[in-house]
């Protein structure tokens, strides 16, 4: 059974603060683009944007990142069979561009590297920084968000979801403890 450690609305507050941050470090908002990890991670990054266009009065573009192919723990190699080849265009151009990378939980650190290996096959960004709604801890890989909505330490058998609105239809985040 999963019970809820945050609301929608602290879940608002903590992406305004990641705004605020985002527009801090950078000294404003130029040459940015959000990239959102599928599937959550590219409504929190249009929610960024979003904010950031009331904040500062600018468009940010957003593109939405598929890294299926890229993951090394969610397929078996199978040379019999061709692989299912996912979308791999952001339809945005990231050269030369400071890429946020958005997704909505930050665990072992292997979907970063996909994500990463997925953006470095599509360009050449000026520079890539990673913002993330939930960081768990438990990594795996020496990977560090620059933006954290929350830190909740969870252990090992602990589940971290969090829903947003437009997908699941309502908003929270919640910790499942499974034996």
């Amino acid at each position: 059974m999963a019970h809820e450690i945050v609301d929608g609305s602290s879940m608002q507050r903590a992406l305004t603060r990641i705004t605020y941050e985002i527009i801090e470090q950078n000294k404003g908002v130029e040459n940015l683009i959000f990239v959102g990890i599928k599937t959550r991670g590219v409504y929190l990054a249009e929610r960024l944007a979003k904010r950031l266009n009331q904040l500062e009065n600018v468009e940010i573009l957003v593109g939405a990142l598929d890294i299926t192919l890229y993951r090394d723990d969610r397929h078996i190699p199978d040379h019999h069979k061709e692989p299912t080849v996912k979308t791999s265009s952001l339809g945005i151009d990231i050269n030369d561009k400071h890429v946020i990378l958005v997704d909505d939980v930050l665990f072992t650190g292997r979907t970063v590297r996909a994500a990463l290996d997925a953006l470095m096959d599509m360009g050449r960004p000026q520079q890539i920084s990673l913002a993330v709604l939930v960081d768990r801890g438990h990594r795996e890989l020496p990977i560090r968000p620059d933006f954290v909505g929350k830190n909740i330490p969870t252990a090992m058998n602990e589940t971290v979801h969090v829903a947003v609105e437009e997908y699941d239809g309502h908003e929270d985040i919640t910790i499942e403890h499974h034996e």
